[in-house]
C-alpha cells in the first residue's frame, strides 16, 4: 500500500519568495519494493549573497613570501667573529703546552651554586724564582648570570690578583677589570676593558696603568664575509713611550670530511672550524701564520704556527696535535729547535666532578733540559 494513503501530506503556502522544498518521502518499513523509486534528499539551498560578502578572503601566498623575505633580509650571513684576542687561540693552545716539573695538586670545592674555592699546591719544582721549590695559592670565584669575580692570593710571594667581569647595558657590552697587587708595590697594575659588539663585529677599549705608566689601547674585528674576518689593534704604553700595532686576517673553511651518517654527534660544544690566520706586528716587525684543522670533529685536531721576521729572515716553526678519547686527552707539540712537549690528562671516573690525573713532560735536546711532572685535580 502506498505510504501516501496512510500519511496524507499537507502543504501550506508561505509569503516568502523562496519556499522550502517538501520533506523527502520515507521508505516503507519493509524496504522499497522492486520497481518503486526512492526519493533522495535535495541539495542544500545556495548561500545568500550576504553570507558570501562576510567571509574573509584567504591570505595571499605572495604576501606571506614577502614577510619571510623581509625577515631574511634583516639577518646578515656574516657571523660575529668573536674577540680579536681569541682569533688564534686554538692554535696557541695546540703548539704551546703548559708543562711543569714536580707535583701539582688542585683541590676545588663548590660551596654554593655561585661560589667556589680552589687550593693549589706545587711541590718539588725548579720553575719558581728565588730558588724556591714549593708554592701555595688560594683562589675564590663567584659566578652569576651577568658575570663573575675571581681573586687569587699567593702568601709566599705576597701578591693578590683579581678579575671582575660584568655585563652592561642589558648584555650589549661587557666591562672587565684586572688588578695585580704586591707587598712591594712596585709591580702593581690595573687594566680596565670594555667589550662591545654587534651581529658582524666586535671592539675593545683598554685603559690602565702598567710598569709605572698609563696604557691606552683599542681593537676592532669585522666579519667581511661568512668565512673571512679582518681586524687590527693599537696600544700605547706610557712607561716606555712605545706604540704597538698589529693587523689580523682570518679565513675559515670547511674540513671537507663531512659524510652522511646516522651517528649521534660527539658530546660537548661545537667544534671550531678549520682556519688559516695571519698576524703582522708592525712594532716588532714579526709576521705570524697560524693553521688549525679538525681532522676528526671533536676528536683529533692539529695546529701549526710559523713566526718570521721579513727583515732579518729569522723564523720559528711549531707543530701540535690533540687527541680526545672517551675519558682521556693527549697533547703533543714540537718546535724547530727540537723541543718536545707532551701532556696526558685522564679522568678517574665517569661521574661529574671525578678526579683527573695529569702527566707532563718536556725534552729540550738543544739545551739538555728535561722536565717531568704529574698533577691531580680534585673537585666536586
Amino acid at each position: 500500500m502506498p505510504i501516501q494513503s496512510i500519511f496524507p501530506l499537507f502543504t501550506t503556502r508561505c509569503d516568502s519568495a523562496s519556499n522550502p522544498p517538501p520533506p523527502p518521502l520515507l521508505p516503507p518499513p519493509g524496504g522499497s519494493k522492486s520497481g518503486e523509486a526512492v526519493s533522495t534528499p535535495p541539495p542544500p539551498p545556495p548561500a545568500a549573497e550576504s553570507d558570501k560578502a562576510s567571509a574573509p578572503p584567504p591570505p595571499s601566498p605572495a604576501a606571506a613570501d614577502d614577510d619571510i623575505a623581509k625577515a631574511a633580509a634583516s639577518v646578515s650571513s656574516c657571523p660575529n667573529p668573536g674577540p680579536l684576542e681569541m682569533a688564534t687561540w686554538d692554535v696557541r693552545r695546540l703548539v704551546s703546552l703548559d708543562t711543569y716539573d714536580g707535583v701539582r695538586v688542585d683541590i676545588s670545592k663548590q660551596l654554593s651554586p655561585y661560589f667556589a674555592c680552589v687550593h693549589s699546591f706545587h711541590l718539588g719544582t725548579t720553575m719558581l724564582p728565588d730558588g724556591k721549590n714549593c708554592s701555595y695559592g688560594f683562589t675564590t670565584q663567584m659566578n652569576d648570570e651577568e658575570g663573575f669575580m675571581m681573586a687569587r692570593v699567593d702568601p709566599e710571594r705576597g701578591t693578590v690578583d683579581g678579575r671582575i667581569h660584568k655585563a652592561l647595558l642589558g648584555g650589549l657590552a661587557m666591562g672587565k677589570l684586572q688588578l695585580g697587587l704586591s707587598s712591594e708595590g712596585q709591580s702593581d697594575q690595573m687594566l680596565g676593558e670594555l667589550d662591545i659588539g654587534a651581529a658582524t663585529w666586535t671592539a675593545n677599549l683598554k685603559y690602565g696603568s702598567m710598569g709605572g705608566g698609563n696604557v691606552f689601547g683599542c681593537n676592532y674585528y669585522q666579519a667581511v664575509s661568512p668565512k673571512l674576518a679582518m681586524g687590527g689593534e693599537g696600544m700605547y704604553i706610557g712607561a716606555n713611550g712605545n706604540m704597538i700595532s698589529s693587523y689580523t686576517a682570518k679565513y675559515s673553511f670547511d674540513n671537507g670530511t663531512e659524510e652522511a651518517t646516522d651517528a649521534a654527534p660527539a658530546p660537548g660544544p661545537p667544534e671550531a672550524p678549520s682556519y688559516l690566520a695571519a698576524t703582522y706586528n708592525a712594532g716588532q716587525g714579526m709576521l705570524s701564520l697560524n693553521y688549525k684543522r679538525a681532522v676528526t670533529a671533536q676528536r683529533v685536531n692539529i695546529g701549526a704556527s710559523l713566526e718570521c721576521s721579513p727583515m732579518t729572515l729569522e723564523s720559528q716553526v711549531m707543530l701540535g696535535a690533540e687527541f680526545n678519547l672517551t675519558r682521556s686527552k693527549m697533547n703533543v707539540c714540537i718546535d724547530g729547535s727540537g723541543r718536545i712537549q707532551s701532556v696526558l690528562e685522564t679522568k678517574l671516573g665517569r661521574e661529574q666532578g671525578s678526579p683527573a690525573l695529569n702527566f707532563a713532560a718536556e725534552l729540550d735536546h738543544g739545551k739538555n733540559v728535561m722536565k717531568f711532572g704529574y698533577g691531580l685535580n680534585i673537585g666536586s
